[in-house]
């Protein structure tokens, strides 16, 4: 998963991490750690992440236009 597709989205609504948190229930330090240490996120928090932002997890990883184009 990339972070800067999911600091976009948190710019988009103007939360913080905090809130993010709040919202997903993935803890403020472990998406710290995504945020600065580059980690990936388990499948369980991704789709945490993905649907407290009310996107799919191809838009957050960046495949939503391949995704779109297999047939």
């Amino acid at each position: 998963m990339q972070w800067d597709k999911i600091q976009k989205y948190l710019n988009k609504r103007g939360w913080s991490l905090l809130k993010l948190s709040k919202i997903s229930g993935v803890p403020e330090g472990t998406l710290k750690e995504y945020k600065f240490k580059k980690t990936d996120p388990s499948f369980k928090n991704a789709c945490k992440v993905a649907d407290a932002l009310g996107v799919s997890l191809d838009e957050l990883r960046g495949d939503k236009d391949e995704v779109n184009t297999r047939r």
